[in-house]
């Protein structure tokens, strides 16, 4: 499943395997430890808190505060095609981190520290390969979830 991620990931097998295919359904999602309860965002395979390795994955809103952003104009190795771009840490509500690109929803001098924003999970449907991602939209952006994520 962690093709799916194209090129920034190379891991062929993780504990959080699932995520990739949430996302590919429409989901975003966090893990939940079964021994200590704490939540986290990019899923862990075992817990920061307490290092237990079980773990349930929750369904997460994606709303989201922007922490900081930054454009990328010299890209490295493989992104070259797509720069100049502009990526931003967010801290999601139920708990955690995310960076990702910011999407088209929001204009560069609209970005502000601070400001609500949401995490959309996506798709490249165009390559040959699904290729799956969030990206940080504007709240109220809408997105699909397949059959399987409803």
């Amino acid at each position: 499943m962690f093709k799916w991620f194209g090129k920034v990931n190379f891991s062929p097998y993780t504990k959080v395997t699932g995520f990739a295919q949430y996302l590919k359904d429409g989901l975003l999602m966090g893990s939940r430890c079964k021994e200590c309860g704490t939540q986290s965002f990019p899923p862990r395979a075992d817990c920061e808190n307490c290092m237990s390795p079980e773990f349930d994955f929750f369904e997460m809103s994606g709303k989201c505060t922007l922490h900081t952003y930054t454009k990328i104009v010299a890209a490295p190795t493989g992104f070259e095609d797509v720069a100049p771009y502009i990526v931003g840490v967010v801290d999601l509500e139920e708990g955690g981190r995310a960076l990702a690109w910011i999407g088209e929803t929001i204009k560069e001098d609209e970005l502000e520290i601070g400001m609500d924003i949401q995490v959309v999970p996506r798709i490249f449907e165009e390559l040959e390969e699904i290729k799956v991602y969030y990206s940080l939209e504007k709240p109220g952006t809408t997105w699909s979830k397949t059959d399987s994520a409803r």
